[in-house]
C-alpha cells in the first residue's frame, strides 16, 4: 500500500470528470454539482477503509456510478422525465465546434439532443457502458470492474446498446421527417 491519498488532491484532479460524467449518465442539468457532492462525500466517508486493491480511479467511478443510479431510482420514483439535452454539459457545444456557423450549430445541437433523448431510453447498464467507452474512452476491461460484469456482457451490453441506440435515432428521424412532410 502506498503513501495516503489526500482528499483535496483527488478532488481537484478528478472534479472535473465527476461533474461531466454525472451530466452524460444523469442529465441532471443543475443537480450535477450536488450529485457530485454526494459522490465526493461518499468519496470522503470510504477514503480511511480504501486499501488500494483497486484503482482510486476505478473507486471513484464507481462511486459515480452509483450516485448516477440513485438519482435514476429516484426518478423513477418520482415519475419525473428525463432530459439529456442540457445544455451545460457542453456537450453538443464541444462536439459542434466554434467554426461553424449558426446553422450548422443548430443542426448538431439538434443531434446531440436526438443522440442523447436515444441515450435515456437506454437501459442503465447499456448507457453507462456506452458513455463510458464512448465519451470517456474506458476500456472494456475498466468497463467490466466498474460495473462489476464479466468480460463478454460488457461487450454485449455495449453492442445491444448502439443497436438500440440506432434504431431509437432511425425512429426519430422517420417521426422528423413525417411531420415535416405533414406540414407542408
Amino acid at each position: 500500500m502506498g503513501a495516503p491519498v489526500q482528499f483535496e488532491e483527488v478532488v481537484r484532479e478528478h472534479q472535473e470528470f465527476v461533474f461531466r460524467t454525472l451530466a452524460r449518465l444523469t442529465g441532471a442539468g443543475e443537480h450535477v454539482e450536488d450529485l457530485a457532492q454526494e459522490v465526493f462525500l461518499r468519496l470522503y466517508r470510504g477514503l480511511e477503509g480504501f486499501r488500494g486493491d483497486a484503482k482510486l480511479t476505478t473507486w471513484l467511478y464507481r462511486i459515480t456510478l452509483n450516485v448516477a443510479q440513485d438519482e435514476w431510482k429516484q426518478r423513477r420514483k418520482e415519475q419525473v422525465a428525463t432530459s439529456f439535452d442540457d445544455p451545460e454539459a457542453g456537450w453538443a457545444e464541444r462536439v459542434a465546434g466554434h467554426a461553424e456557423d449558426a446553422e450548422q450549430m443548430l443542426g448538431r445541437k439538434q443531434t446531440m439532443a436526438a443522440v442523447n433523448a436515444a441515450l435515456g431510453e437506454l437501459s442503465e447498464v447499456e448507457r453507462a457502458a456506452l458513455v463510458m467507452f464512448h465519451q470517456e474512452e474506458c476500456t472494456y476491461e475498466q468497463i467490466a470492474v466498474v460495473l462489476k460484469l464479466p468480460l463478454n456482457t460488457v461487450r454485449t451490453h455495449l453492442h445491444r446498446g448502439r443497436q438500440k441506440l440506432k434504431e431509437r435515432l432511425k425512429q426519430q428521424q422517420l417521426g422528423e421527417r413525417r411531420r415535416v412532410c405533414t406540414a407542408t
